[in-house]
């Protein structure tokens, strides 16, 4: 884990209820996308392409951290482009969860917020990922450093 309170931040991922089952079906709408998120071999591609960014633009985006996750958050057109990262919107029936922008629950997004907020015990606003069964609090992202992101990404490839 990193540990760089001023640049990245470190959330402990918590997995979704297992007794909360919620469907997933494609969203009518997509949302705008306002995060992205890499579980696994997923977020070490996330972490590789954003080192490749320019510093300007790595300082645009903010971030959080955690054991095999990276949710980078910014505008929309900034954002990371990785292959099976999931991009995050907000659903005005949900305003404390970031929803994956082209999936929609198949329960009120009002009910799931409120189930996930009151079991997760932790701070708002939420990053679910509904295919890792991952909650990630991301309230604390703070600007990403180009050094803390490597090191996570060091740490997290298992390099010495």
């Amino acid at each position: 884990m990193v540990q760089a309170p001023s640049t990245l931040s470190v959330p402990s991922p918590s997995h979704a209820p297992s007794r909360l089952p919620v469907t997933w079906g494609p969203r009518r709408e997509p949302l705008a996308a306002l995060a992205v998120a890499g579980v696994g071999p997923v977020a070490l591609a996330l972490a590789r392409r954003a080192l490749a960014a320019e510093d300007t633009q790595l300082g645009a985006w903010s971030g959080v951290a955690g054991p095999g996750v990276l949710v980078l958050l910014g505008e929309t057109e900034s954002l990371p482009w990785v292959d099976g990262a999931v991009y995050l919107g907000r659903d005005s029936g949900a305003p404390s969860l970031l929803l994956p922008c082209a999936l929609a629950p198949e329960v009120a997004p009002a009910l799931l917020e409120r189930a996930l907020v009151a079991r997760a015990g932790v701070g708002t606003p939420l990053a679910v990922l509904p295919r890792s069964g991952l909650l990630v609090p991301v309230g604390a992202a703070r600007p990403v450093a180009r050094e803390t992101l490597a090191s996570w990404l060091k740490a997290a490839e298992g390099a010495p």
